[in-house]
């Protein structure tokens, strides 16, 4: 089913309300693409008829949030930002906890985590810096929009093609288990991942403060608007030096002097509560 214009500015005010996605009406096609097997499942006659039915259908919301939401991700993605976690960050950020109440707590959001992949990369990257990697309290919070991403990132299981997409095999014999579904994350990593549905336009509410935050290649989706307010106010949940990486093609320069990138590892990266030497942390 093709959508005409009405059909699209249905959808477009949506997807934007659901998610906060924005699409206008040069995304036809991804419409169409996306939505138009689901719109004759529920055996609507268009699409503007699909839309007044999914604001009063808990189920089809969700449908179409993992329907329009693009879950491309990989293990180690882009690599050069987990080379500076491994060389720049998470050893300046255990030199500045050494004095702390608890050296050995770091807190991290993966803030579009999609099938959980970033953040077990996350959680890989620090073990391969701390000796003892089991008697760290690393606690990473992985949020995405998608309900279906999220529960595969809580079961933790891949299949083959899946984990041959940027994972290492000395990662696979350290951290996964083979089962009838795939590859199965061990208990030493998915203890410290913690994944949950969460709208990142929405209040970030007990969330807490974070040491290091990703939140890559989700901003780009939202207008100018609701991306610098989810900038600012990811920047209010980080403790003082904590740091925060983006997209690879994203810049937050816009956002203020506090917001200079800074490079480690040829990966850019941001510190807006904390630039000088090494992170000092909240009190």
């Amino acid at each position: 089913m093709k959508p005409n214009g009405a059909d699209i500015d249905a959808i477009c005010d949506l997807v934007n309300e659901l998610c906060g996605i924005y699409l206008d009406t040069s995304k036809d096609y991804l419409i169409e693409g996306r939505l138009a097997k689901l719109v004759k499942q529920a055996g609507c006659a268009s699409y503007v008829d699909f839309a007044r039915k999914v604001r009063v259908d808990a189920r089809l919301k969700n449908d179409v949030v993992d329907a329009i939401t693009t879950n491309e991700t990989l293990w180690f993605r882009d690599n050069t930002p987990f080379d500076a976690l491994r060389y720049k960050i998470f050893p300046e950020l255990i030199d500045a906890k050494a004095g702390s109440l608890f050296p050995k707590k770091f807190r991290v959001w993966s803030a579009a985590c999609s099938t959980g992949q970033e953040a077990y990369s996350i959680a890989m990257a620090f073990a391969d810096v701390v000796p003892d990697f089991e008697s760290w309290d690393l606690q990473i919070y992985g949020t995405d929009i998608s309900p279906a991403a999220v529960a595969q990132a809580q079961r933790g299981v891949y299949n083959e093609l899946e984990v041959n997409r940027g994972l290492d095999q000395k990662y696979r014999g350290a951290y996964f288990v083979k089962s009838a579904g795939g590859w199965g994350v061990n208990d030493v990593l998915k203890r410290r991942c913690r994944f949950e549905v969460r709208n990142l336009l929405k209040p970030f509410t007990n969330v807490g403060t974070f040491d290091l935050i990703f939140c890559r290649n989700v901003a780009i989706y939202f207008t100018p608007t609701d991306r610098k307010s989810l900038f600012q106010r990811l920047g209010q949940t980080l403790n003082r030096g904590g740091w925060l990486f983006t997209g690879s093609g994203e810049s937050l320069m816009d956002l203020g002097p506090n917001w200079a990138p800074k490079q480690h590892c040829r990966a850019v990266c941001y510190q807006p509560n904390g630039c000088n030497g090494v992170a000092t942390l909240k009190r």
